[in-house]
């Protein structure tokens, strides 16, 4: 339950993001709205976290991902005209990558914010 908890929490600060700003910014423009809205609500985050990228059990780069929301959840921001099932498959390479259990991708160029939300969770199992 802590982890529906959670993504509705940051939901929660995204559709307040949406309201007041609206479709058609730039993603840097909503990740700092939403910094500023999940500190508000008390969450822990980190933005621009940097994860190692491995091939082959050696480093070969970094990646930063969006958001880390209390060490768990990636959130992925995007403001596209259309949801490329590409950033699907970003969200969980993001999540296997760093090992996160769960991840939100967020399309904030949408009319109606919800339809624009998308989450995802790892099967534990499957994770090393």
């Amino acid at each position: 339950m802590f982890m529906e908890d959670l993504t509705e929490q940051i939901i929660g600060c995204a559709i307040k993001v949406h309201r007041e700003l609206g479709p058609g910014l730039l993603e840097s423009l909503y990740e700092a709205a939403m910094a500023i809205e999940l500190d508000l609500a008390g969450l822990q985050f980190e933005r621009q976290k940097s994860i190692p990228v491995h091939y082959k059990s050696r480093e070969i780069g970094l990646h930063r991902l969006d958001l880390v929301v209390a060490g768990k959840v990636v959130v992925e921001l995007k403001s596209v005209d259309r949801f490329d099932p590409l950033f699907e498959a970003q969200v969980l390479g993001y999540m296997k990558m760093g090992h996160y259990p769960v991840g939100l991708l967020i399309n904030f160029n949408s009319p109606l914010l919800k339809s624009g939300i998308k989450r995802f969770v790892l099967d534990q199992h499957l994770s090393p």
